[in-house]
């Protein structure tokens, strides 16, 4: 990884902390915060169940076994944001009966910028390099953990359903630790120690040109996040999540 490569990575990290911890900490924009935490995570499901299966008829067995812990524990983070919501009587928006319009409007420059280069044909579970998924993973795992432990650092606890968010928090972000390691190791696994190296800078460098994209997304008009969130909670009871405030 190049110098200035590696001079935007800590720039924009730490202006990714500054931000992500100011939406979370205030009142106002919190919600919103959770219901994107909430999609992120409970998106992700599908992919890495598909991925697992994919694994396991491939014969990596070791592989299968790490995704389909990796897919348990972000089906929980969705369930713990949104249990989180609950706490302050939102939920996330209903996004399939918005019009197609409304829809594509979530789209973000992120995710265009990471992978740019590659086609969605290319990134269809059943297609996808293994070391694509394996690189670009590793960073957006590597990254959340931290980011989710400064955004527990901010949060007061004075106030219950704070302190129970700043417990979740951190819980997510000792996850999210453990999904890099294993992503790490199955790079070591896999190549040798300079290959791993390179995939590594590879993605991080990838991963330096989207945030600058989504701040550039960002400073457009019209280019705040859309609102993710509507009063209320789902009719359907949110699966018992445990009181991690009581631990």
């Amino acid at each position: 990884m190049s110098l200035i490569t590696h001079i935007l990575h800590l720039v924009g990290s730490s202006g990714v902390a500054y931000f992500s911890a100011r939406q979370i900490r205030d009142p106002l924009t919190r919600p919103n915060t959770l219901a994107m935490f909430q999609l992120a995570e409970s998106g992700a499901v599908p992919m890495l169940q598909k991925l697992r299966s994919r694994a396991a008829t491939e014969g990596d067995t070791w592989m299968a076994e790490k995704l389909a812990q990796h897919a348990e524990d972000e089906k929980r983070h969705g369930q713990i944001f949104a249990h989180a919501l609950k706490q302050i009587n939102k939920q996330v928006i209903d996004f399939k009966s918005q019009p197609k319009k409304a829809e594509s409007s979530q789209r973000s420059p992120f995710f265009d910028a990471f992978f740019e280069g590659y086609t969605s044909e290319q990134l269809k579970t059943e297609n996808i390099d293994w070391d694509v998924f394996i690189g670009s993973t590793y960073i957006l795992e590597l990254d959340a953990s931290k980011d989710f432990a400064r955004m527990a650092k901010v949060l007061s606890e004075d106030e219950a359903t704070s302190r129970n968010l700043k417990k979740s928090l951190l819980s997510v972000a000792s996850d999210e630790t453990l999904h890099a390691a294993y992503l790490y190791e199955a790079m070591q696994r896999r190549m040798s120690g300079a290959d791993v190296q390179e995939l590594v800078d590879k993605w991080r460098t990838r991963k330096v040109n989207a945030m600058l994209a989504m701040i550039g997304g960002l400073m457009q008009p019209k280019g705040q996040p859309p609102n993710l969130v509507q009063e209320g909670i789902p009719q359907e009871e949110t699966p018992n999540i445990p009181d991690l405030a009581a631990a």
